[in-house]
């Protein structure tokens, strides 16, 4: 499947809904270095957000890899393997007005899918994807619904 469009399950991960059932899901954003090398950086659904099938934001920590990448390129890969697929996802990316207010300290963008596959083969069923246990849930959880909360503004 190649198209512009997330799945509606990889939309139900990532509505920014229900963080505490999906806190021990872990993600991948990939980015390009400037010496052409690919970078990798793991993200969270308390880090993304789908505001439909077509456009996702993204808070990502300040002067990191990744997100000096972003900022130079306007490009990235998101890879999540969910729902017995491998999720890729294509995107373009804007950086978002700084808010004045935020309780967190995120570089916030805005993403525009601009092509998604889903991998899949018939020989073996995927069935798990990365998954993480967090050390803190009840304040790492409160962080996420904040920002997704500012994501969302």
């Amino acid at each position: 499947m190649d198209n512009q469009k997330i799945s509606k399950e990889l939309y139900k991960l990532l509505n920014g809904e229900n963080l505490d059932t999906k806190q021990h899901e872990a993600m991948m954003l990939l980015t390009m270095t400037e010496d052409f090398w690919p970078h990798i950086a793991m993200i969270s659904v308390g880090e993304i957000v789908a505001k439909d099938c077509t456009k996702l934001r993204l808070a990502l920590w300040p002067n990191t890899t990744t997100t000096h990448n972003i900022l130079r390129t306007s490009q990235a890969t998101f890879v999540v393997f969910f729902a017995g697929k491998a999720h890729y996802i294509r995107l373009s990316l804007q950086r978002l007005t700084p808010l004045s207010n935020a309780k967190h300290t995120r570089e916030r963008f805005s993403a525009e899918v601009v092509s998604v596959r889903e991998d899949t083969a018939k020989y073996a069923d995927i069935t798990s994807g990365v998954k993480i246990n967090l050390k803190d849930s009840d304040t790492v959880i409160k962080r996420w619904y904040e920002i997704i909360e500012e994501l969302l503004r």
